[in-house]
């Protein structure tokens, strides 16, 4: 098979597409938006921006993707810039005051309260594998606490896990030997048998303008989405190169999330609507949370597979240490009832 190959020029200087970090951006008749296999470069340094598949995971595949992980994206209020500018018509801040506003970030009067901490929009958001050590609640690396509540559901989807790794190794080789070599010195925190140590898990999230941070600053951000009903928008945009690509379910995509980028907006048509109020309802949320992206029967869930930097200073015996404290066991879940088994089963 041919594949495109597409070279981009920056359309943004880097100081004017800084000052647009966090933004909601939408899609202009001057993006160029991809729906067909393609490798994309940066013209002036040739570098890599992103390797783009259709229909590249199988139906078998995306299927078990969402039965191990559609109940796993939990609320987040801590997404920073790419929870998007502060949307002070949904129903989470009706029920707060907001103050010191700072375009995606605010702090809130609640029960005559100033939090002590910034917050962003509430947003279907979860990281799931390992992640690094959380000093100021003195807990080492470790599983994270979604991995642990759903463990047997993300142990269910390792193999859809290592599918997107298989692609990534395919498509970007030197980068994928990169993060392999990378994670197999700290093999403790590596997801099944991919390169990575995290994933982090969306649904129905309209990203804001941002840069990925603490990820691994050598490695690629690969993703892939599985769907729920019928929807539209909710493309992968790089606004700096006004280049875009239409990721959808079974589709791979291999890119820079060190480079800025963003989704477009999700939506129905009327058409989607009507498909879409025949559907079970799957999510026993309470819309009345405010949680954006609630309001939908529909969900769009993408997976962005990834190595965090700072495993690199895990230490493996303080990580088993918390685990014996805590009665969990990597491999099995909890080896005692706790609450949080409880609320997984």
């Amino acid at each position: 098979m041919t594949v495109k190959k597409i070279y981009v020029s920056k359309i943004y200087t880097d100081e004017e597409i800084k000052k647009k970090e966090g933004d909601h951006i939408d899609i202009t008749p001057a993006y160029k938006i991809i729906n067909t296999s393609a490798d994309v470069y940066i013209k002036e340094t040739g570098e890599l921006l992103a390797k783009f598949r259709k229909n590249v995971i199988s139906d078998k595949l995306t299927k078990l993707g969402w039965d191990a992980f559609h109940k796993t994206s939990a609320p987040s209020r801590n997404r920073g810039s790419a929870s998007g500018p502060i949307n002070l018509t949904s129903n989470y801040w009706k029920k707060r005051k907001p103050v010191s506003i700072k375009k995606w970030a605010v702090k809130y009067i609640h029960k005559g309260k100033k939090s002590k901490m910034e917050i962003n929009n509430n947003v279907y958001s979860s990281v799931l594998g390992y992640f690094e050590s959380t000093p100021f609640r003195g807990i080492p690396c470790r599983m994270t606490s979604y991995t642990q509540k759903y463990h047997k559901y993300y142990m269910m989807g390792i193999p859809f896990i290592e599918e997107i790794s298989r692609q990534f190794k395919k498509l970007v080789p030197s980068a994928y030997q990169t993060q392999k070599r990378f994670i197999d010195k700290h093999s403790d925190y590596r997801v099944g048998n991919t390169a990575f140590s995290s994933i982090t898990v969306n649904r129905n999230f309209r990203t804001g303008l941002h840069r990925d941070a603490g990820d691994f600053k050598k490695g690629f951000g690969n993703l892939t989405v599985v769907e729920y009903g019928k929807y539209h928008g909710g493309e992968t945009l790089f606004p700096q190169f006004e280049i875009g690509f239409d990721l959808r379910q079974g589709d791979f995509i291999a890119m820079n999330v060190h480079e800025w980028h963003c989704n477009s907006k999700l939506y129905e048509t009327e058409a989607d609507k009507k498909f879409n109020e025949k559907l079970p309802v799957i999510f026993k949320h309470d819309t009345k949370t405010g949680t954006l992206g609630s309001k939908w029967k529909f969900s769009r869930i993408s997976f962005v597979c990834y190595i965090r930097e700072k495993i690199a200073g895990c230490n493996p015996k303080e990580t088993k240490k918390y685990y014996k404290k805590i009665g969990f066991d990597p491999v099995i879940g909890f080896t005692k009832k706790t609450k949080k088994t409880k609320k997984a089963n």
